[in-house]
């Protein structure tokens, strides 16, 4: 049997993660983590398995710590490697101004966006890095064009989180870029996902004007622009962003 290097993705049950891992197959064999989608997760999976790679799915909330660590035993003991991490799951956190924003919602916002990528990347890190005994790997990032643009009147807050996720990219970058881990990001812009239910209707209708392209992007394309940072054509690209935004 070859034995294929192992992609991670979390948030992989729908949108740009299911996306994602149905084009790593049969290059890759996949784990699809979810948080409480099982019967979408494992559609994905079957999808990966008929392209001819082994996959399994994984639940585990990436904002809680000890499922995390679970998830990488469960990958640990399937496969025994890991060779790229996608830190897709996110959260929206609500659609509005400032005067819809509060604690609660930015507790869970940063636990899912920023401390669930941090620990993911840690345990990912940790299986890759060739200091410690690892093959090397690449993790990438899914942040969003909106990181650069604020956001304003609609999701700063999302914004923040994900400007956030930016400055982790290029830290991470840094520091391990000498044991053979090389740290990206994604900036997807407006994308014909499932992200929108949290918008009011129209709105994808009503930003496609300011897209130079004048089109929603695809999660496929997106799917494209990280599987190239994770193969080894890439293997000298670490701390970049790579805008899929149609020019926006």
């Amino acid at each position: 049997m070859v034995e294929r290097p192992v992609l991670l993705v979390t948030g992989g049950s729908r949108g740009i993660g299911a996306a994602i891992a149905r084009a790593a197959a049969p290059t890759y064999d996949v784990v699809v983590n979810y948080t409480s989608r099982p019967e979408a997760a494992h559609s994905v999976v079957a999808d990966v398995i008929a392209a001819g790679s082994q996959a399994i799915a994984v639940q585990a909330d990436v904002a809680d710590e000890t499922a995390v660590l679970a998830m990488f035993a469960a990958i640990d003991h399937q496969f025994g490697r890991l060779d790229v991490l996608v830190n897709n799951a996110g959260i929206a956190g609500g659609y509005g101004t400032l005067d819809i924003v509060h604690a609660d919602m930015l507790q869970r916002l940063w636990a899912v966006n920023v401390t669930g990528a941090f620990v993911c990347a840690r345990e990912a890190a940790a299986r890759m890095r060739t200091d410690r005994g690892g093959r090397g790997g690449s993790i990438i990032n899914i942040s969003s064009k909106a990181a650069v643009l604020g956001g304003a009147t609609e999701w700063v807050h999302y914004a923040a989180s994900k400007g956030a996720l930016d400055t982790m990219t290029t830290g991470l970058a840094k520091e391990l870029a000498l044991v053979g881990v090389r740290v990206n990001a994604v900036r997807p812009g407006l994308i014909d996902s499932d992200f929108h239910v949290h918008a009011p209707d129209g709105r994808s209708e009503r930003v496609r004007p300011t897209v130079p392209m004048q089109r929603s992007g695809t999660p496929e394309e997106v799917a494209a622009a990280v599987l190239w940072l994770a193969c080894s054509e890439a293997s000298y690209v670490t701390g970049t962003f790579l805008d899929v935004t149609g020019g926006r």
